[in-house]
């Protein structure tokens, strides 16, 4: 069982309305064309909007809760001519195509949490691009100053309403840091409430390990990937230290 089975019940939810990466991802799926590669595709929040644009898309991600969620959805629109979804570590992909383009949104990359796997993740991808084949990574630009200020502390993050059930979820976030290992550790506490004041509570807890661009771009060429571009922002604005997003564009060499 993946960790990341814990949370799929709460992904749609906790990220309904969410759909600042679309346009972006669109517009890179528009320059490279199907198929495209999806690592860590999760419910299938962006692969859904590039299958119903017209593109091939294989999703792939570690949870099997997450795929199945996936699966449902791609079964309602009957879109399964499209879309393929695997359940495959990215540290070791075994695909039997390639593709023109691969991205990883919102930090997925991040959940890879060694540099040695972190290669091994960024070789894996490489195989399975195309020569002149484009590599997308969605990370958090590390803010040092706001990240030490976590010690453990509970926050409340936000409250939902789940539309099927009509319980109210309070989702509250716990997060320590180890700077020497550049190591977020963070546990999502979700409070379902029923209609009669019941409590459900579900824990997922879970690490990132962030990067820092010279750093990133090491990994990338170390991996034989061109760095074409480092981006701030979905708008894709130049990048300063003062950026909240780190996106990365780089290449398979033709």
């Amino acid at each position: 069982m993946s960790q990341f089975d814990l949370y799929a019940r709460f992904y749609d939810l906790d990220y309904a309305g969410f759909d600042a990466d679309l346009y972006m991802v669109q517009q890179f799926a528009a320059r490279c064309g199907s198929p495209i590669l999806e690592l860590g595709c999760g419910t299938g929040r962006l692969l859904i909007h590039l299958v119903r644009g017209g593109y091939r898309v294989t999703g792939v991600d570690i949870s099997d809760e997450m795929l199945q969620v996936a699966r449902s959805k791609v079964a309602a629109e009957k879109l399964d001519s499209r879309v393929t979804l695997r359940k495959q570590d990215m540290r070791e992909l075994d695909l039997d195509t390639t593709f023109s383009l691969a991205f990883a949104a919102v930090n997925s990359f991040l959940h890879v949490i060694t540099v040695d796997d972190q290669l091994r993740t960024l070789s894996s991808i490489s195989r399975h691009l195309e020569p002149g084949g484009i590599l997308l990574l969605d990370l958090f630009n590390p803010d040092l100053d706001r990240l030490l200020e976590s010690h453990g502390q509970v926050v409340l993050d936000k409250l939902m309403t789940d539309p099927d059930t009509g319980h109210q979820v309070m989702k509250f976030r716990t997060q320590k840091v180890d700077p020497g290992r550049q190591i977020v550790q963070t546990t999502y506490i979700l409070d379902e409430v029923d209609g009669e004041g019941c409590v459900r509570r579900a824990l997922f807890p879970f690490s990132l390990r962030y990067l820092f661009r010279g750093e990133l771009e090491l990994l990338l060429r170390q991996a034989g990937f061109e760095v074409e571009a480092v981006y701030g922002s979905y708008d894709l604005d130049e990048f300063t230290g003062e950026s909240e997003r780190m996106i990365a564009v780089a290449r398979v060499p033709a």
